[in-house]
This record gives structure tokens, sequence and C-alpha cells, in this order.
């Protein structure tokens, strides 16, 4: 007599397996029911199985179970499991560049848009340049800096935004009540958007942990605030110098506070937004 399978489940209904991944840090995965998308930082046995912990671009962690078919790389379903010391490598992580985006290889950038970023200064164009650069080539964004505010209304009336030629601004300390506050509100406008950070300088959005120290000194008002950061932490009152060695030690965007990276994407989504070049 012929044997039937008691699963009726018609064949092409059935889940196909999904390949194993082994876990490896830095490997970037969706998960299915949340849609949090982070890079693998650790995995850990519990009683109740295991489990792997993801960092977004934003810093934010969440930790999951490592169950079959948990997780999507390159929107293929996975199952991650945990990695083995000395085992082959699973399927290649998608490249990264260093504000958290998928690289895009050999691309070219493109012609710039009208649109622009302005940012205050040098050095959070230097900032900007280091995690976005590659973004900002393949988007065709220049940015610029101000040399400071306090003109950014006549600066905007100059620049003459468009619908196809949006303007954005990034602004250091722009807080509820500071000058900085009212001279965005003047300067804002349908085609110009400024957004800020809350840090007094763009240094203090780099995160303590990456530049190697507990905390940014608190520096008292009336002075530079730059050179009193360099006199409390003792570093030699030289700030161009100082600089350089704060930017050397950030190599993405995990090395920058949430405030500042969801501003500078904003900045990002809204100027390109703005038609094309």
């Amino acid at each position: 007599m012929r044997s039937y399978s008691p699963d009726l489940t018609p064949p092409w209904k059935k889940p196909t397996p999904a390949p194993e991944v082994p876990a490896e840090t830095d490997l970037v995965v969706e998960e299915v029911t949340t849609g949090f998308c982070g890079a693998v930082i650790r995995c850990e046995k519990t009683a109740e199985g295991p489990t792997v912990t993801l960092e977004d671009r934003f810093g934010k962690h969440r930790v999951f179970p490592m169950v079959a078919r948990g997780f999507l790389l390159e929107g293929r379903p996975v199952t991650l499991v945990r990695p083995r010391p000395g085992g082959a490598a699973g399927p290649a992580a998608p490249a990264r560049t260093a504000s958290g985006s998928v690289a895009v290889p050999g691309a070219r950038a493109r012609v710039a848009r009208a649109g622009r970023i302005y940012v205050e200064g040098r050095h959070d164009a230097e900032l900007v340049e280091k995690v976005w650069g590659d973004d900002l080539r393949i988007e065709g964004v220049v940015v610029e800096y101000l040399g400071g505010v306090d003109d950014l209304p006549a600066v905007v009336a100059e620049f003459g935004p468009a619908p196809d030629a949006r303007l954005g601004v990034l602004v250091d300390h722009l807080v509820p009540g500071s000058k900085e506050s009212r001279i965005a509100a003047a300067a804002a406008g349908a085609d110009v958007l400024v957004v800020g950070h809350p840090y007094i300088d763009i240094w203090e959005a780099v995160k303590p942990s990456s530049v190697g120290i507990a905390a940014w000194p608190k520096v008292p008002r009336g002075e530079d605030w730059k050179t009193g950061v360099c006199e409390a932490l003792g570093w030699p009152a030289n700030t161009g110098a100082a600089w350089q060695a704060i930017l050397s030690r950030v190599h993405s965007y995990r090395d920058l506070e949430p405030a500042l990276l969801g501003r500078v994407e904003e900045l990002i989504d809204f100027v390109t937004a703005g038609g094309e070049s």
C-alpha cells in the first residue's frame, strides 16, 4: 500500500531553507519583524537561546534572538548562527561608507546640484566630508562653510534658494532662546532648511570615548570653548592641531553623537529632494 506524508502542504508553499550566516562583527542585517537594521556587535549565549546585538547608524542597540529566517542580508532571509573561531566565512556583508550607507563600488561623482549645504566653519565641513563624503559625491551635493552664522539671512538672500536649488544649513548650539535660534528662524523658508545640534562646537559632537576621554570638559561662560577644552585636558594650546587629532579618531558614524547624525541626514534628504542638478 502506498504511504502518504501527513504534511499536506503543497511543495511550492513550503518555505525554502534560509542559509546559515555566521554573525561576524560588523555584519549588517535587518531584523524581519521590526525592520531594525544594524551591524552585529556581539553574540551571546543565554538560557533562552543565542542572541545577537545590533547597533544602528545612530548608535542605538537592540538585542534579538537568533531564530531561523529571522534576519535579512541584502534583502534575502538568512539564519544567523554564532561564528566559529577559525571557521569558514559566510556571505560577505555589503561594503559600507563611513556614514553607514551601502557603498557603490566604482560610482562616479555626479555633477554638482544647484542646491548646497552650508555649515558654520572649517571643522564642521571637514567632519561632514570625512563621514558623509562618499554619499555627498554620489548625490552631487557640495558642502561649504560660512565662518559663522551672524550674517546667515544675508547669505541666504544672496544664494537665492528655489525649488530646484534648495539650501540646507547646519548650525552649532541651536537651542531654544539662543542667538543662533533667532538667526535660524529669520533665515528659514520654503526652500531653506536650517537645523542644528545642541553642542557648543562641532568638537563636542564627537563621542568622548572615540577621543579617549571620559567627557568633554565644562568651559566657563565667556571663555573661548576650544581653548578652554585644550587647557582642561592638558592638550597643547593649538586648537588647529587639537582638531586634527580629534578628526583622526573619527572613522565612521559610530564615532559621532546621534544628535548630529540625524541632522546631517535630514539636510542631505532635503537638498536632494529639490530636483536634479
